[in-house]
């Protein structure tokens, strides 16, 4: 049995798109002078997400009414489970390394969050395996993708609330400042009189007032302001990957309602052209990954040991947590669907959580959390992870199948 288990794990390690994964990696290990065009990866991007949409939304027309009761509830469940992995990251960080807690909390949101390219490489990987997956896993990737946003923004204005400084330094961390923190509050108080004084008074004048100070916040910058604003709402949901694979699933969906199959064998641009696109994606990924680990030399063992970890972990538990309740609520998935939430589960964010740090928590660094998340996440969930988890999903379904 471990024997048939390696000669599967090894031979689903070495497929074409994993090797320009490798490929694209080794080009800033050996110097290689080439970079790769930033447009056309915006190009890759946005064809990838508009496919997987596109796709899932034609097949979600076809599933059964009477099962959209287990398929929301699976939703449910999913979008649950990426909010337990973020905090559970924010725990294993605190005991693994000895970052300060800010940089924990964004982090542990990278964690509960998802990665559409990571989805896009385990989709590309089942179908060259000939692994099915049930239609709606990509408005899964979705719906997991938000978690990790609400387990950042969570964390931190936990840490506002404690006297943390502008600089993000909590105080018994070092370099903390009392004084600036002293003003930090004091701002923040004086912003809230303020806001209450225009309510009660209903005063023009003084309305305009407050709207000029948002326009031109204080030197504390966005550590006064409340940590949920319409900008960051707007971030969350409407952000360009969430707005694209939403497009997608719902051009699909409507599309084939209507009768017209756009999505279909033979179609040259969204089927047929999906691996080699996908092969070019990889490529560019694997150069950023490689690029990333540099910034991992001032992290230490603990944050190295954390970005291996977490994958495993976190996809186990996806692949329990999926089985599970298909037994409890005898629906069957597809193989490739406990696979693709095991993949949900245990990749990091490196599109959504990246710009609700850069609205919301600018005291963290920007550095750290996207050298785990490329540098180390995802470049072991595409190359060991993913044939790892099918396996692990072989292994686990016949262990306990569903009756």
């Amino acid at each position: 049995m471990l024997h048939e288990f390696w000669l599967n794990f090894t031979h689903n390690l070495f497929k074409p798109l994993l090797l320009f994964f490798y490929l694209g990696f080794l080009i800033p290990i050996l110097k290689v002078e080439f970079e790769f065009p930033y447009v056309l990866y915006q190009g890759l991007t946005l064809y990838l997400l508009l496919a997987i949409g596109w796709h899932g939304g034609e097949e979600l027309a076809t599933i059964d009414p009477s099962s959209i009761g287990s398929v929301a509830g699976f939703m449910v469940l999913g979008f649950a489970t990426n909010l337990l992995i973020g905090m559970l990251a924010y725990g294993l960080l605190t005991r693994m390394t000895s970052l300060r807690r800010i940089d924990r909390a964004t982090v542990a949101g990278y964690y509960g969050s998802d990665s559409a390219g990571t989805f896009a490489t385990c989709v590309g990987v089942l179908a060259t395996v000939g692994i099915a997956f049930d239609a709606y896993m990509p408005v899964m990737l979705a719906i997991m993708e938000i978690p990790g946003c609400v387990v950042a923004l969570y964390l931190v204005a936990r840490l506002r609330r404690n006297r943390m400084d502008p600089a993000g330094t909590m105080p018994d961390e070092p370099g903390y400042d009392p004084q600036a923190a002293a003003e930090l509050v004091t701002a923040a108080q004086l912003s809230t009189h303020r806001a209450a004084t225009v309510r009660e008074a209903g005063v023009e004048e003084e309305l305009e007032l407050s709207l000029e100070k948002r326009d031109h916040p204080s030197p504390a910058g966005a550590a006064t302001r409340g940590i949920v604003s319409g900008a960051l709402v707007r971030e969350v949901l409407l952000n360009p990957g969430l707005y694209l694979l939403f497009g997608g699933l719902v051009i699909g969906f409507v599309g084939r309602l209507q009768g017209e199959s756009v999505i279909r064998d033979g179609d040259h641009v969204f089927v047929a052209a999906f691996q080699g696109m996908l092969c070019l994606f990889l490529l560019e990924m694997g150069m950023t990954a490689s690029r990333k680990l540099r910034d991992l030399r001032s992290a230490g063992r603990g944050f190295v040991a954390f970005g291996l970890l977490a994958p495993n972990l976190f996809a186990a538990l996806g692949i329990f947590i999926a089985h599970g309740y298909a037994l409890l609520t005898r629906t069957h998935f597809e193989p490739g669907s406990y696979v693709l939430f095991a993949v949900l589960c245990g990749a990091a964010s490196y599109i959504a959580v990246p710009a609700v740090q850069r609205l919301a928590i600018p005291e963290a660094s920007p550095t750290l959390p996207l050298a785990a998340s490329l540098g180390l996440t995802f470049s072991y969930n595409v190359t060991i992870g993913i044939p790892l988890y099918i396996q692990f999903t072989h292994a686990v379904t016949g262990w306990l199948p569903v009756g």
